[in-house]
């Protein structure tokens, strides 16, 4: 069955649709302290809040994910759309601490699964030879999406409070299903669905056999690691003296690493010219390279700025070059291994985030640019390896 086209206003609109969907994922940060504040919360449960998103986004990529390698992904989507619309309106008319969770707990959920649904279903409209630049181009709204997420979160509750970001948000996804509905192509659905206690058996053998996931898996768990490494562990030393930053300039430094996110699409060009091996080679170089600059800090604006770029414009093109690669197997499979593949990025993600704020608390800011060194380090030696084997092989 031929796919229908894929133009150029509807991989925008994904995009968008995309960024949109996992900010709701991300909103919450910056809210804590007014989320504490009229929900009477102590410190310990205001953190609950955040996990019970992160929680959410992992029985996403469990639960939800795969279920887009058994039917109909087009009404899949359509379905989860109008499912994230009710759960933001749900999270913003919260009036207690269990349904302030829940809200959060399908936030998480339904965002995860939608961000992660719209980057497979994009792949699969693709023609093979411009799948590289299609993911890359997705990729770059959900990288805009998580970045800004925090910031817009921010100044909307600072100007109409926390419950204004969810009703802003539950609004635009509410629009852009509107434009979508109509506008989602058929895709093709398998003649035989498998049950859905199959599909996650046969993610496990997925995991075993699956060369490229095996291959990138680990490597998306060090480049997160290593992100998270940085992003955890900086507002530390930009907090207190002599920089004293505050917290709505902590998050506006997020707003750098959008220059990545904006060469996303041509990482995906390199990718569709036969260029896989240099974009991954390039992309872990520069995240090492990167923590030369990040070591001025908190000596040199400049240098901070600098860094962040560089280490931002290196993880995104290697996460693009990831998921590009992983995405050129068989259509019916590209939920499970995004699941599959996103499942490593949220173990790295965790452990680099906890190392980076742990290391800071006890050794101070260059041993934590020693070890987001560290771990590149380990992402270009496990790419190497694979490398050699590979060659070996032939």
């Amino acid at each position: 069955m031929m796919m229908p086209p894929l133009s150029r206003p509807l991989l925008g609109l994904l995009a968008i649709a995309a960024g949109a969907s996992v900010a709701n994922v991300y909103f919450a940060q910056p809210l804590l302290e007014r989320l504490a504040h009229d929900f009477a919360l102590d410190a310990a449960v205001a953190g609950a809040l955040l996990a019970a998103t992160q929680a959410g986004s992992v029985l996403a990529l469990l639960g939800l994910l795969p279920l887009a390698d058994r039917g109909d992904r087009r009404r899949l989507l359509r379905v989860q759309l109008l499912a994230l619309v009710v759960a933001l309106l749900w999270l913003a008319a919260a009036r207690n601490t269990a349904w302030l969770l829940s809200g959060m707990l399908l936030a998480g959920l339904l965002g995860t699964a939608l961000t992660q649904g719209l980057i497979a279903y994009a792949a699969n409209l693709a023609a093979p030879e411009q799948r590289g630049r299609v993911v890359g181009m997705v990729q770059g709204g959900v990288f805009i999406g998580l970045l800004s997420a925090r910031v817009v979160s921010g100044a909307v509750a600072a100007m109409a409070g926390w419950r204004a970001v969810y009703l802003l948000s539950a609004l635009l996804i509410t629009a852009l299903a509107l434009l979508l509905w109509r506008r989602l192509p058929h895709v093709p659905v398998p003649a035989m669905a498998p049950a859905w206690r199959e599909l996650l058996r046969s993610m496990v053998q997925m995991l075993l056999q699956d060369r490229a996931l095996r291959e990138r898996g680990p490597l998306a768990l060090l480049l997160f690691a290593g992100l998270n490494v940085f992003w955890a562990a900086v507002p530390l030393p930009l907090s207190a003296p002599p920089l004293s930053w505050s917290t709505a300039g902590i998050g506006a430094l997020g707003l750098a690493g959008i220059i990545g996110a904006l060469l996303a699409a041509r990482v995906g060009h390199w990718m569709d010219r036969g260029f896989a091996h240099r974009v991954s080679l390039g992309a872990l170089l520069l995240m090492l390279v990167a923590w030369a600059p990040l070591l001025g800090l908190p000596q040199s604006l400049a240098l901070l700025l600098l860094g962040v770029v560089v280490l931002d414009l290196g993880g995104q093109a290697l996460h693009v070059s990831n998921q590009a690669l992983l995405l050129r197997a068989p259509a019916e499979q590209h939920g499970r291994l995004v699941a599959l593949y996103m499942l490593f990025y949220a173990v790295g993600s965790g452990v680099g985030a906890a190392a980076g704020t742990w290391m800071q608390a006890r050794y101070g800011w260059p041993a934590v640019c020693a070890l987001g060194a560290g771990i590149a380090l380990l992402g270009l030696a496990w790419w190497a390896t694979w490398r050699i084997s590979r060659k070996a092989a032939r």
